[in-house]
């Protein structure tokens, strides 16, 4: 497959945790993760009813409006994300829906590879280009993956396609706090951090008394929300990046909180 990089990465983890993935035994389909008590079932319907939406979206602004309506139908009556994506596949078994998750984001992979990544597309909220639009979704790919490596106590092997994620983290320094009504505090802490390869990857104005510094794959966990800072080695230096690591969030949607400390480790 052609295209830009972060549609090949998007790709490349899809095939990783569908490998994971078919490991399964099928009573451990219904096995609660660290992440809300979803199951592996609940995390591939979920990835599976997003993609369905990205590839509408691609397709076009007016087939993403149909193809949400029933979602925002579901919202006024007051069903959650959860109660709403186990309808919409009722009576789908666990392989089945591995199966239809993983031809689904194939195809998206495949749609992404002929668009252009500068096109913008409709999304909730405001739209994105296609390469951010790639970019979140290999994201929540990356960070619900987790959630199945913790259920198994699997070691997960991090590649430098991390960087697109770290790079969402740091540009969400001022969506973390005014998401949550409050002013970004300044300044914007510098983030120096080890790739896997044990590249450096450096964000903002260098700072000895204002900075996050650590491991990449910790800093990606920690603002995708599978671990909290103090079961990490990543240190933040200076109120800004203190506050920061308390919440960061580099999803979409409401604010949500960490994991209390301790109860998501690395196996």
């Amino acid at each position: 497959m052609s295209g830009f990089q972060e549609a090949v990465d998007l790709r490349d983890e899809c095939a990783s945790l569908t490998a994971l993935l078919r490991t399964l035994r099928s009573g451990d389909w219904q096995q609660p993760t660290p992440f809300k008590s979803w199951t592996p079932w609940d995390v591939v319907a979920h990835l599976h009813l997003s993609d369905l939406w990205a590839r509408a979206s691609l397709r076009s602004p007016a087939d993403f409006k149909a193809e949400v309506a029933p979602l925002f139908a579901a919202i006024q009556r007051r069903v959650s994300l959860r109660d709403f994506t186990r309808e919409r596949f009722a009576g789908v078994e666990g392989a089945a829906l591995l199966d239809a998750w993983s031809a689904c984001l194939d195809a998206l992979c495949a749609d992404l590879a002929r668009t252009d990544p500068k096109a913008r597309l409709a999304w909730f909220g405001p739209d994105m280009g296609a390469r951010m639009f790639a970019t979140a979704r290999y994201m929540e790919t990356w960070a619900h993956g987790q959630d199945i490596y913790d259920l198994l106590g699997k070691a997960r092997v991090y590649t430098d396609s991390l960087q697109s994620i770290a790079t969402l983290g740091v540009r969400t320094y001022e969506f973390c706090f005014r998401n949550r009504g409050q002013t970004p505090p300044a300044p914007t802490p510098y983030v120096r951090l080890v790739a896997p390869s044990g590249a450096i990857w450096e964000w903002n104005e260098p700072s000895d008394t204002d900075r996050v510094t650590g491991l990449a794959s910790e800093f990606c966990h920690v603002v995708t929300q599978n671990r909290n800072i103090a079961d990490t080695g990543l240190q933040a230096v200076g109120d800004p990046a203190q506050r920061w690591m308390a919440v960061a969030q580099c999803f979409a949607g409401p604010p949500e909180n960490p994991p209390p400390p301790g109860s998501r480790i690395a196996p």
